[in-house]
């Protein structure tokens, strides 16, 4: 399990490691200098071949005593260094200003202001040792123009940030009037929020997180229900035991659309049913079961005309879970939605216009969920049921910690006393309790791609699916969220959400499944 980090939970991992006597500040602050001239020649080995030219940017804080330490090291490695310095030295912090001191014996420091002339002559590598975790506001004024000059010059440089690319909120992932680009992030003991979040994958370039030796070390200030955890890979059942019948693994009912409306459903159908649900019906009204009966073959069709409609379809108790919202119409989701919540122990997920039909009175809607639900908004749809949690996410912090993703769908998850999936490159799914995932389709993983038409429809059917096989909303989710990526990965450019479901036997197969 990966865990991801806050800056304040890294403090006070450091602060306790080093209270409990188990490394000094010095120690970790050398070890971090030690990982980024590693990282830095694994990356590039012909830098640690022969000699070339450095640009060291330090801050005002420990990261530039990280700075200090990885320009004595290129130094005594043989490299031309230059180090600037953004701040008063006699204002660093204590570890920060040794390393100054040992830096200051064998080169010089430079005043890093709007006179500072970096990059002339251009360097072979340029370390952004500013802030790392520390920044908290906007950039301005010299750092601001310095940022923008970077962007500007891109490729011209290597560039490598120390733990964030300075800019970047290392809790929100957000830009900070501008960030300082990085080819290469080199961060210590875990990977931050921000890495995952928002702009942080894009800004971080490749990512590369090294031990300080403090692998043992645990926050004691962080409950268990306050850790954010990078979803990796799949610990569901799969496999089918040879006494099972197609019951055993549950009956998912996707309701469709009217007429020329079907197809959303029918992905979303096609996603339950490869991801293992033993039965799929798609539930059509009378205008569009020719149109659905033409294109389905191994699901099921029955006709849900309304609301009482699907109250008579739902006295089948083998149903285990719904699936509303793809292609529905709002006029039908507000008929059907309350229908469905009603067997409060049925699970149910919820999905576009079943999500966009409540906007208006989004409390009513929150007034029906259960804690079997599971929501998957977009950010538009996000916005409309949750404005104020919305509006806090995405205003620019001027004081307190700022409010990241993590924040608001966890603050969105209690409101709705459910699951909520909160989409997009950083899915972030969320329980009431605070258990948090991030499904994360970038570094490595990135699946642009999968911005197409009907790629959300198959996510809701896959969620559906493994609901219906009897996975709670959060595995489900967490889960779904995980092979929807790793179909589009396996596919590759060109996909359509047509392709989707069909890369999961194939999946399952890589997996051992």
């Amino acid at each position: 399990m990966t865990e991801l980090l806050t800056s304040a939970q890294m403090r006070a991992i450091e602060r306790t490691a080093i209270d409990s006597g188990e490394v000094t500040g010095l120690e970790l602050m050398e070890r971090a200098g030690r990982g980024v001239v590693e990282a830095v020649f694994e990356e590039w080995p012909e830098l640690a071949r022969t000699s070339h030219r450095a640009v060291v940017l330090c801050g005002p804080g420990n990261n530039g005593g990280d700075g200090f330490v990885v320009a004595r090291l290129l130094k005594e490695w043989g490299w031309e260094v230059e180090v600037f310095l953004y701040g008063d030295p006699a204002k660093l912090p204590p570890d920060a200003r040794v390393n100054y001191a040992r830096w200051g014996k064998i080169g010089a420091v430079k005043p890093l202001d709007a006179d500072a002339e970096i990059f002339v002559p251009a360097p072979d590598l340029s370390i952004d040792a500013l802030f790392g975790t520390g920044l908290e506001r906007p950039l301005t004024g010299p750092l601001l123009d310095f940022a923008q000059k970077m962007i500007r010059a891109r490729p011209a440089w290597r560039d490598v940030a120390i733990d964030i690319p300075s800019g970047l909120h290392s809790d929100t992932g957000r830009i900070l009037g501008a960030a300082f680009p990085a080819e290469l992030t080199v961060s210590f003991h875990a990977r931050k929020l921000g890495h995952h979040l928002a702009d942080g994958s894009r800004e971080s370039g490749k990512l590369v997180v090294k031990s300080i030796g403090i692998e043992g070390t645990r926050c004691p200030a962080v409950p268990p229900g306050d850790v954010v955890t990078l979803v990796e890979g799949t610990s569901s059942h799969f496999d089918k035991p040879k006494e099972a019948h197609k019951y055993s693994h549950g009956h998912a009912l996707v309701l469709s659309g009217g007429l020329g409306k079907t197809g959303a459903a029918r992905l979303a159908a096609r996603g339950a049913l490869r991801i293992g649900a033993g039965l799929v019906t798609v539930g059509s009204p009378g205008d569009a079961l020719a149109e659905n009966a033409a294109q389905l073959t191994a699901i099921m069709l029955r006709g849900v005309e309304d609301a009482t409609a699907l109250s008579e379809t739902l006295k089948d108790d083998r149903i285990t879970a719904l699936c509303l919202g793809p292609g529905l119409g709002l006029e039908r989701a507000r008929d059907l939605v309350p229908v469905a919540l009603a067997g409060r122990g049925r699970a149910v997920v919820l999905d576009a216009d079943a999500l966009t039909a409540f906007t208006d009175d989004p409390e009513a809607l929150f007034g029906l969920l259960h804690e079997n639900c599971v929501l998957t908004p977009h950010a538009g749809e996000f916005a409309r049921l949750f404005p104020d949690i919305a509006e806090k996410l995405n205003a620019t912090p001027t004081k307190g910690p700022a409010f990241s993703k993590v924040d608001a769908t966890r603050a969105a998850a209690r409101r709705a006393g459910c699951v909520v999936l909160f989409k997009g490159p950083d899915t972030v799914i969320a329980a009431p309790s605070g258990e948090c995932g991030l499904n994360s389709a970038q570094y490595d993983r990135a699946a642009p791609w999968l911005a197409t038409a009907g790629s959300g429809d198959v996510l809701a059917g896959f969620i559906t699916g493994l609901l219906a096989r009897g996975l709670t909303p959060m595995r489900a989710a967490e889960t779904a969220a995980w092979l929807h990526v790793e179909c589009a990965l396996r596919f590759g450019p060109g996909l359509i959400a047509e392709d989707i479901p069909e890369q999961l036997p194939q999946v399952f197969r890589d997996l051992g499944l």
